[in-house]
């Protein structure tokens, strides 16, 4: 089953850029870690060849994990979205109507979220309570202290 995650092309980038590190110098490193430790003799007493064995194992199922990651990987063709409704990749201004607050944050999928520069992850319950949302809504968002009741001030997109 494949299990299809949109992204940024930063996003998608930063992927493709650890999975080229992974295979270019992550894994000649441990070839030679492994070269080393043959060379040394008897394999069925050699920690170090072990050790090595065990560490290759473990970068192949990496590698073939962000391998299927980007077999799935899927970037989103934002002239495509309404830039009146709140959707993945959306960056909006909201006004806390409790205390008249600003926050502003950017809609991404989970993997790029960092809430301490405002991305906010699409299956937040914040995010979840603002898809579909549009300009002058007030919605009341459900949060762990509480209920936050948010006036949605602007929706913009991401720039590529």
């Amino acid at each position: 089953m494949s299990d299809i995650k949109y992204y940024t092309p930063e996003g998608l980038d930063k992927l493709r850029d650890d999975l080229h590190h992974l295979t270019t110098v992550e894994r000649p490193s441990i070839s030679r870690q492994i070269a080393e430790a043959r060379d040394k003799g008897d394999l069925s007493e050699n920690a170090e060849y072990a050790a090595a064995k065990e560490a290759q194992s473990m970068l192949e199922l990496k590698i073939s994990k962000l391998q299927e990651v980007l077999n799935n990987a899927r970037l989103i063709d934002e002239r495509k979205l309404d830039n009146t409704k709140i959707l993945i990749f959306s960056t909006i201004k909201l006004r806390n109507t409790q205390n008249g607050a600003t926050v502003v944050y950017t809609l991404v999928p989970e993997n790029e979220a960092n809430i301490k520069i405002g991305k906010l992850s699409v299956s937040s319950p914040i995010a979840k309570g603002l898809l579909g949302k549009s300009i002058g809504e007030t919605v009341e968002i459900a949060v762990p202290a509480g209920k936050i009741t948010f006036e949605i001030v602007e929706i913009t997109r991401l720039k590529s």
